[in-house]
């Protein structure tokens, strides 16, 4: 994959966006969100009575002229919003012509740079994990390339400003992809972790077996605001193999030979929109921003269009 995962006139244009947080951040750390807090930016929020000790700068002399007692201005804070972006990097996002994998990487450089361009905090969690004592079913990588990427990884855990994208680019392309997901798992650990609630955007595939709905629920639970994307490879939404076939689980290893004629391919057909409904309505009962990919996508049609008009950013 190139070094560049976005092109510069994608940048451009993704500059001009700012994610849309339904709710106010909640952060410690100063940015460029409207919070609940009281500070001193310019956003006036509301007054209160004065009482001995406050800052006579924040006295409104105005109101004083006019009711003849003493109020202070109170201001809103402007803090960061925290954006964690759970990246799907298990073995059967390797799949299809256009790589899912590919695919979501693109999708997480452009999340993330919209959200470094707003002086937002960014995290990147790839599942499964990955460090020295558990090399997630990537023992073929040689030893330089598995240091770089668990250095990649633990750099992706925290990145702010619109000056770190480069390596923060860099570090997404020195992800690979591997081992078997556990998607529960990864997202409820993921908000067990996060000190303050956020944005939380999913990138996956959803095919694990042991479903999505505990980690989806975790986050939700724990106060974010989840945008998911499916991705799924053409092949996937639409096969073109027919005939006796050995089908072999990219994740597991396991194996089923199969019998795959024109009407087994209209049952699967069924079979996959049906699962697409259920995540889709599950989503939608529970306030998740719910998106689904083809990995052949072009990547404008996602970020320019479904996205902006769905609000998750503008």
């Amino acid at each position: 994959m190139p070094d560049s995962l976005l092109t510069p006139e994608l940048l451009r244009r993704l500059e001009q966006f700012q994610l849309l947080a339904a709710r106010r951040a909640k952060s410690s750390a100063r940015g460029e969100r409207r919070s609940r807090a009281r500070g001193q930016s310019v956003e006036f929020a509301d007054y209160r009575n004065y009482v001995h000790g406050d800052d006579f700068r924040y006295l409104d002399w105005n109101l004083y002229g006019r009711l003849e007692r003493l109020f202070l201005k109170l201001y809103e804070e402007e803090r960061e919003l925290p954006v964690r972006i759970f990246l799907d990097a298990s073995e059967s996002m390797t799949f299809g012509e256009a790589r899912k994998f590919d695919f979501a990487r693109q999708v997480a450089a452009a999340i993330g740079y919209v959200a470094l361009s707003g002086f937002d905090r960014v995290s990147v969690i790839p599942f499964p994990g990955f460090d020295s004592a558990s090399p997630a079913g990537r023992n073929n990588l040689q030893p330089a390339a598995f240091i770089q990427e668990l250095a990649a990884r633990g750099a992706l855990r925290s990145v702010r400003g619109k000056k770190s994208a480069i390596q923060f680019f860099q570090n997404l392309s020195a992800l690979t992809a591997g081992g078997s997901a556990n998607l529960n798992e990864a997202l409820r650990r993921g908000a067990l972790e996060a000190r303050q609630a956020g944005v939380a955007v999913v990138l996956s595939d959803f095919l694990d077996p042991a479903g999505y709905e505990t980690g989806l629920k975790a986050l939700i639970g724990r106060g974010f605001q989840v945008d998911i994307v499916q991705i799924l490879a053409p092949e996937e939404l639409s096969p073109t193999a027919f005939g006796d076939l050995r089908l072999v689980d990219s994740e597991t290893g396991a194996m089923q030979e199969v019998t795959f004629g024109r009407y087994r391919m209209k049952s699967y057909q069924q079979t996959v929109q049906n699962f697409l409904q259920r995540l889709r309505e599950f989503c939608q009962s529970r306030g998740i921003n719910f998106f689904t990919a083809s990995s052949n996508t072009p990547l404008e049609e996602l970020l320019l269009k479904q996205l902006r008009q769905a609000e998750v950013w503008g």
